[in-house]
């Protein structure tokens, strides 16, 4: 069972960071051989960047919406998710190559990801009565004091 952590909670991370969003969304559903192996190429990524952490992947969260999952990522540096999209001998560029071969433009699945670059102090995580979640899991889980208690002091004043 997951521990709660009661109480108010943020996470510090001192240094640079980047999150990545990615996901995918079924447009046509009754297209199982196109989605199916679509969503079930993370799973080998994942396994892949939990085991190597010098890859540079600090965590993450996976979420379900209408139509698509997704997945919130924590990357030690811009340069360290690009290493891993591009490389040979890791497996998202088989994937890719995989899904363009299958799918390519013909609208049955599609796919999605967005990366944004925070610097430190530019960012803000608020944790109430929650397990251990998110950036927080990913870098330092610490209490909410002194100049962390409102977001405008958490982002304003790092």
């Amino acid at each position: 069972m997951v521990q709660i952590m009661p109480g108010r909670f943020t996470a510090q991370v001192d240094e640079p960071f980047v999150v990545f969003l990615i996901g995918m969304r079924i447009n046509q559903f009754f297209a199982f051989s196109k989605w199916i192996p679509t969503a079930r190429a993370m799973a080998p990524m994942l396994h892949t960047l939990c085991q190597h952490p010098e890859k540079g992947f600090l965590g993450g969260e996976n979420f379900v919406y209408w139509r698509g999952a997704g997945l919130i990522q924590y990357w030690r540096s811009f340069e360290d998710l690009e290493r891993f999209a591009k490389n040979p001998a890791d497996p998202h560029l088989s994937a890719w190559q995989r899904f363009n071969r299958a799918i390519g433009n013909d609208g049955s699945v599609g796919i999605w990801h967005e990366t944004y670059l925070i610097e430190p102090g530019n960012y803000e995580a608020f944790y109430g009565n929650m397990p251990i979640f998110g950036l927080a899991s990913a870098t330092k889980h610490v209490p909410i004091t002194g100049r962390r208690e409102s977001a405008k002091a958490t982002v304003k004043n790092r």
